[in-house]
């Protein structure tokens, strides 16, 4: 069984967001992909769909999930199930980061409006 030392984690970022790989093929898993997310103060969310099911646990801060248009506070201890299929954004409009482990099946992939879905480097 492989150990993944927090040092080796690859970082990805885009505009007000950060990913830090934590499992995924590249790094050994086989089923699941898993990542750490941080948003900061005042992030907007990017609304997207996925291709299979994605499971967040909120470690800190707060933020508000949109799923299927439903709006979905979240705050630490929260588990969000997000179907696929479904447009789904999370956005953080306090004023701390928030933080979340997210976990998705390894062959999962996102799309973006009317764009090709894509697998997300920090999944891949």
């Amino acid at each position: 069984m492989p150990v993944l030392k927090p040092s080796e984690s690859p970082v990805f970022a885009i505009p007000g967001v950060t990913f830090t790989g934590l499992a995924s093929p590249s790094r050994g898993s086989r089923e699941t992909s898993v990542w750490r997310v941080r948003l900061d103060p005042r992030t907007p969310g990017t609304p997207h769909r996925l291709t299979r099911e994605e499971i967040f646990v909120v470690l800190s801060g707060n933020a508000r999930a949109t799923v299927d248009g439903a709006a979905h506070d979240l705050t630490p201890g929260c588990t969000l199930i997000v179907p696929a299929g479904v447009e789904f954004s999370l956005e953080n409009t306090a004023p701390a980061a928030f933080e979340a482990i997210a976990l998705m099946p390894v062959g999962g992939a996102a799309s973006i409006g009317g764009d090709e879905p894509f697998t997300p480097p920090w999944a891949a």
